[in-house]
């Protein structure tokens, strides 16, 4: 089977290159050509002989996206993609653009294990995870049809990406690279459910992206009835993990927080959450839940949100609520997938 030429990073490349018995200066020029310029065929690489393009597509592919559908907002101008990959089987991005510019939201697997029951990313079950290659070429696929520059990276959308490690650290170090789309990693988020395990590999990596954690609940009897990852990890767990991370890295954690209505926006529930959090280097991103029919979850009234709000920051910890983006089309990840497998 072909090789995966965009998911290799520079070193591995490289390596590859020289086993070819190809002169080193070749490993820049197909690099860029990948990651910079994001092309979708060896024939793009127009500065390469044709004899080198097919002795490259012999041996390997590039991985792409394919825009299946595309839904743009027009309350915001959010964009959310349906792409279609190379087996036929389909992750979702969100592009948001705000005041600093462009934003994507990226998914990191086919469908995800982890079942918390407000994301729909669970739905449609999980199928593989991406390479790194698949991963990046969301941003390319979304920067080429919009002609935009992506800045900021979410890894947020379908799929833990914890829990595809090798792959998600190659895609950061790849979109990071100078001679690919050189995107800070102070400009890059990656968010977790919490597999403690993988938080502390991630520490010991000592990057400069901001570590979020999907955390939802105060104690371990609200977190485990929405979040069955918690029963393999607790809540005390976690905390002390970010803790960890924070002592290494001295990087701020978010901590995001969907508020569900009767579930975990009470005055008792913020209040505990306030109590566990105290002292840390952190933030809370409060989530209005997102409607989806399945899940049946309601939305916290507003007045339960900025009282859930008021109650974290008179208690000194930095909160809050997260502006809707997209919301007419949809915007959360695991939706487009879920309803594209029910047509196939």
């Amino acid at each position: 089977m072909k090789k995966d030429i965009k998911s290799l990073d520079f070193d591995e490349l490289h390596n590859e290159i020289v086993t070819l018995g190809l002169p080193k200066f070749r490993t820049k020029q197909i690099y860029e050509w990948l990651h910079k310029y994001g092309v979708s065929s060896f024939d793009e690489m127009t500065n390469i002989s044709k004899e080198l393009r097919k002795k490259l597509s012999d041996i390997y592919f590039i991985s792409n996206c394919e825009i299946e559908q595309k839904y743009v907002s027009k309350i915001d101008e959010t964009v959310k993609y349906l792409f279609r990959l190379y087996d036929g089987e389909y992750v979702e991005s969100v592009i948001m653009k705000y005041k600093y510019g462009y934003t994507i939201c990226v998914s990191s697997q086919v469908g995800c294990k982890m079942g918390c029951t407000f994301c729909a990313s669970t739905l449609a079950g999980f199928k593989r995870n991406l390479e790194a290659g698949e991963i990046e070429s969301q941003l390319h696929s979304a920067q080429k049809d919009l002609d935009i520059r992506i800045s900021n990276v979410v890894l947020m959308g379908i799929g833990e990406p914890l829990d595809n490690y090798e792959n998600v650290m190659k895609f950061i170090h790849n979109v990071n690279n100078e001679n690919g789309l050189n995107i800070s990693m102070r400009n890059i988020t990656l968010s977790t459910c919490g597999i403690v395990p993988k938080i502390y590999d991630l520490m010991n990596e000592d990057l400069p992206i901001t570590l979020t954690i999907s955390l939802h609940a105060p104690n371990d009897i609200i977190r485990s009835r929405t979040m069955p990852v918690n029963n393999k990890w607790g809540i005390t767990e976690v905390i002390k993990a970010c803790k960890e991370y924070i002592k290494k890295t001295n990087r701020r954690v978010s901590f995001e927080y969907t508020l569900i209505n009767n579930v975990n926006d009470t005055y008792e529930c913020a209040k505990e959450l306030s109590q566990r959090l105290s002292g840390m280097l952190c933030h809370v991103n409060l989530i209005p839940v997102n409607d989806v029919a399945e899940r049946g979850n309601v939305k916290s009234s507003e007045e339960n949100i900025h009282r859930f709000a008021d109650v974290l920051k008179n208690n000194g910890i930095n909160a809050t609520i997260r502006r809707t983006l997209g919301s007419d089309i949809n915007a959360s990840c695991g939706q487009l997938r879920r309803k594209r497998n029910e047509v196939k």
